[in-house]
C-alpha cells in the first residue's frame, strides 16, 4: 500500500463520489498497453455535467483513446441533463435526448470508438406499469436507435455510514409487486434491466431473477461488495456472505454480472489517502478476489468488464484500468477474452457495431 498523505479536497468516507484529483494521477506510472488490438465494448460509462465536475464528450473520448481498441460503449443513466418543464415523469427523457446528441456528434466527428452505441436510461418506477412504459415509449423515441434498456437504482442498506443508499429506496423493495410488474413490462419491451443495488441485497436481485426468467438483467458493479462502514471489520466473513450471495444470483442464468465499480465500495485500495494511484498490477491483485468468484460462479460468457467512468476516475486513469481488466482475465482463451471484454455486452445490449 502506498504510502498515506493528506487530501483536504477529498472526501474522508468511502461510498461518495467526487471529481478526481488530475494533479494526483498524472503520478500514476504510464504503463504499455497490454493486449492493444484486443476489442473492448465499455458497457457501462456516465457523460455529465454536475455543478464543479464536467465529463462529457470530450473528457470521454481522451480516456477512450488513451491505447485501448474501445470500439464502443453504453451510456448508463446518471440522472443528468434532465428536462425542466413537462411532465415530471417524463423529464429523465432529457437525458437519453442528450446523450443521443452527444452520440450522433461523435459519430459525426469519426474515431475508432462509437460513443453510447447503447442508451440505458431511467423510469420511476414507483409511477407504476403503464406510466413506464409510456416513458419507455418516449425514451426510444429520443435515442436514435440507441436505446437499450433502463437501469433501476434500489440500492439501501440499514447504516447511515453508506451513502450509496438510491433516494426513495428502502428494505426488499424488488420484492414489491408495484416493481415487479414495471420489471415485467422491462422484459415484455425486450430490453435490459440494470439493476444496481448493494451486496446485502443480493437475495432480492435473485428472488427477482427467479420471478421473471424472461427478464435480461444486469448485475451492475459485481453486486457492490462493501467493504467501508460496518462492512471494514470482520471483511474475511463479509466476503464470504457476498460470495454466496454471488452465486444464488448466478445460479439464474438470465443474470448476467458487470464486473468493475469496486473502487468506492469493496475499499481495497485508499484512494482517498493514497502518494500516488495503484498501478495496473496493485489492482489487479487487489480485486482478484471478487473477479474471480464472479467469473467462475456466472461464466466469461455472463461477464463483462466495464469502467463505470467518471467515477472510478477518482482512483486510477482509463488506460491503467483496462490494463487490470486485462491482468485479471491473464489466463483466459481467446474465445473468453472476446466474451469478458465485448461480446456479453454486445449480446446483452443487442449492439450492432
Amino acid at each position: 500500500m502506498n504510502a498515506q498523505v493528506s487530501h483536504p479536497t477529498r472526501p474522508t468516507e468511502f461510498g461518495r463520489i467526487f471529481p478526481p484529483d488530475d494533479s494526483w494521477l498524472a503520478r500514476q506510472r504510464p504503463e504499455e498497453i497490454l493486449l492493444p488490438d484486443l476489442p473492448i465494448i465499455d458497457p457501462h460509462h456516465h457523460l455529465w455535467y454536475h455543478p464543479g465536475f464536467r465529463y462529457l464528450l470530450e473528457e470521454f473520448t481522451a480516456d477512450t483513446g488513451s491505447g485501448h481498441n474501445v470500439i464502443g460503449t453504453v451510456h448508463v443513466e446518471c440522472m443528468s441533463a434532465y428536462r425542466t418543464d413537462g411532465p415530471t415523469e417524463l423529464r429523465p427523457v432529457g437525458e437519453t435526448e442528450c446523450i443521443a446528441t452527444l452520440a450522433a456528434a461523435a459519430a459525426a466527428a469519426g474515431g475508432p470508438t462509437r460513443v453510447a452505441a447503447g442508451i440505458v436510461g431511467r423510469a420511476d418506477f414507483a409511477l407504476g406499469a403503464d406510466i413506464v412504459d409510456n416513458v419507455i415509449e418516449h425514451h426510444l423515441a429520443a435515442a436514435q436507435g440507441r436505446f437499450r434498456g433502463l437501469r433501476f437504482a434500489a440500492s439501501w442498506d440499514a447504516s447511515a455510514d453508506i451513502e450509496l443508499s438510491h433516494p426513495g429506496s428502502r428494505p426488499h423493495m424488488l420484492a414489491e409487486p408495484a416493481v415487479r410488474e414495471c420489471a415485467r413490462v422491462v422484459a415484455d419491451r425486450d430490453l435490459a434491466l440494470d439493476l444496481w443495488i448493494l451486496s446485502p441485497q443480493l437475495a432480492d436481485a435473485a428472488e427477482l431473477a427467479e420471478a421473471i426468467p424472461e427478464l435480461r438483467l444486469v448485475l451492475d458493479h459485481c453486486g457492490a461488495p462493501l467493504g467501508f462502514g460496518p462492512y471494514a471489520t470482520d471483511r474475511a466473513a463479509h466476503f464470504a456472505t457476498w460470495a454466496r450471495g454471488i452465486r444464488e444470483v448466478a445460479r439464474r442464468p438470465n443474470v448476467v454480472c458487470k464486473l468493475g465499480g469496486l473502487l468506492a465500495t469493496a475499499a481495497a485500495f485508499d484512494y482517498r489517502t493514497a502518494a500516488t494511484p495503484p498501478t495496473s498490477e496493485e489492482l489487479a491483485a487487489l480485486w482478484r478476489p471478487w473477479f474471480d468468484t464472479c467469473v467462475e460462479a456466472f461464466g466469461p460468457d455472463r461477464c463483462m468488464f466495464e469502467s463505470n467512468f467518471p467515477v472510478d476516475k477518482m482512483g486510477t486513469r482509463y488506460a491503467t484500468l483496462w490494463n487490470a481488466f486485462k491482468r485479471l482475465a491473464a489466463g483466459a482463451s481467446d474465445t473468453e477474452l472476446a466474451a469478458l471484454f465485448a461480446g456479453t455486452a454486445r449480446r446483452t445490449y443487442r449492439l450492432t457495431l
